[in-house]
């Protein structure tokens, strides 16, 4: 095997564990237990954003050569800082890192040993996160070699007994817009978010392996993220599948935590808590530890040094400790709203990055300002909190009953404001012109 191919099978399996974390593993068996024998749209919709998003914010990303500040920065320069730092914060110490502590002491760590502290757990599970992150040089690697395929194995047995003997046949359950429905819940992954981070995290290692030119990074890096796409493809449509399947066996009410140790337990008996277990700390662990690092750097850098690397990990996982008590369901209902607000822009962003050079800063400026405006309106509604004559606009936009009423507004507001940069620079040229 030539070098490049091991280093794009490393990098791609390091992609993937690191976006297979918490979300990726109890969201996917959920969302099929809800939508019964409508799985299969709602597997398209939850592709379009739990694989494709972020496959495509990882090419976005590397072709602003890693930089956020390329990604974002034609919004304005301290757009690109704001917002890189209110999306670290999210999937970092806030929402994302302690998801994962939290799902490992409730799906993998409670039904086994029922007498064991939240905390306890906590403080293990990120203690070990701390051990991989203070050399971070070699995360890609470490995750790449060893976790990932710990990883594939015990998640691979679940879904292949799951599909070969399916618990039962999924039922009409009268969910609606399952398309839609998909596309929204894969919004809770983060991963859209973390694509635009992670990229980063993988450029890094390429250049560390001796991979100098920006081509070369480029295509190495996509490689790699189609590689981690595919695996993932598989890994949630199985798992959406067996949700799907279990749609008449269980209450209504199960909570997301306790249908997936159910469906294992139900498929492989006894043995199958000690799999789920190993199986939730491998996939929790990875993405603990590439998040982690990703909060560390950023904040090094963005501070230039003053906050240094091993102090802001070190303050990551302390803070996650004191998050993940709090357990899963609240803090995934904690994080609706800030999601709300952040995917819509993140999707924009990478949408017109992939589009080239070509649009100005105008059409980046209109279509992030448009998207923000309506976002922030749905959030307010999802909070029940009163938006007046301007919230009931909003909900007559076209899309707005699926979740994407900014998609007009952006469009609208990138022609306008770019028609006018046209129209006020070709004016200016005409004033810097001689007369005949």
């Amino acid at each position: 095997m030539d070098k490049e191919r091991k280093d794009i099978m490393i990098a791609g399996a390091a992609l993937f564990a690191m976006f297979f974390g918490a979300g990726n593993l109890i969201f996917p068996p959920a969302l099929g237990f809800l939508a019964g024998d409508a799985w299969f749209l709602c597997m398209l919709g939850f592709f379009i954003t739990g694989v494709g998003l972020p496959i495509l914010g990882v090419a976005a990303l590397a072709k602003a050569e890693g930089s956020l500040d390329r990604f974002a920065g034609k919004v304005s320069p301290k757009f690109a800082k704001i917002m890189g730092t209110a999306i670290v914060l999210a999937i970092g110490p806030f929402l994302a890192i302690p998801r994962t502590g939290a799902t490992v002491f409730e799906i993998g760590i409670k039904p086994l040993f029922p007498g064991v502290a939240p905390v306890t757990t906590s403080i293990l599970f990120f203690a070990i996160t701390l051990f991989f992150v203070l050399k971070p040089s070699s995360i890609v690697d470490k995750i790449g070699k060893y976790l990932t395929p710990a990883l594939l194995l015990i998640i691979g047995m679940i879904i292949v007994k799951g599909v070969a003997a399916p618990l039962g046949t999924p039922i009409g359950t009268a969910f609606s817009q399952p398309l839609s429905r998909g596309f929204i819940e894969g919004y809770q992954t983060m991963d859209a978010l973390a694509s635009i981070l992670f990229a980063g995290l993988i450029l890094s290692s390429l250049v560390a392996k001796g991979y100098k030119s920006a081509k070369e990074q480029i295509r190495v890096t996509c490689k790699a993220g189609f590689l981690a796409g595919t695996a993932l493809m598989v890994v949630y449509g199985g798992l959406l599948y067996i949700g799907a399947t279990s749609s008449g066996l269980f209450e209504k009410g199960i909570t997301k935590a306790e249908l997936i140790v159910t469906i294992t337990n139900t498929i492989f008996g006894a043995a199958g808590q000690g799999a789920m277990c190993l199986a939730v700390s491998a996939a929790c662990l990875t993405t603990a530890i590439g998040l982690t690092a990703v909060v560390g750097t950023w904040f090094e850098e963005l501070t230039h040094g003053k906050l240094k690397y091993e102090f802001v990990v070190i303050a990551t996982v302390l803070f996650s400790i004191l998050i993940s008590v709090s357990g899963v369901e609240k803090i995934v209902t904690f994080s609706v709203p800030l999601l709300i607000i952040a995917y819509p822009i993140v999707i924009v962003l990478i949408v017109l990055t992939l589009l080239g050079d070509k649009l100005g800063s105008a059409a980046f400026k209109g279509a992030v300002g448009g998207t923000l405006v309506v976002s922030l309106f749905d959030a307010l509604a999802f909070l029940k909190i009163g938006t007046g004559v301007t919230g009931e606009l909003i909900a007559r936009l076209p899309f707005s009953d699926s979740g994407f009423a900014w998609i007009l507004p952006s469009i609208s507001c990138a022609v306008i404001l770019e028609c006018i940069s046209i129209s006020k620079k070709q004016s200016e040229l005409k004033e810097t012109c001689p007369k005949s």
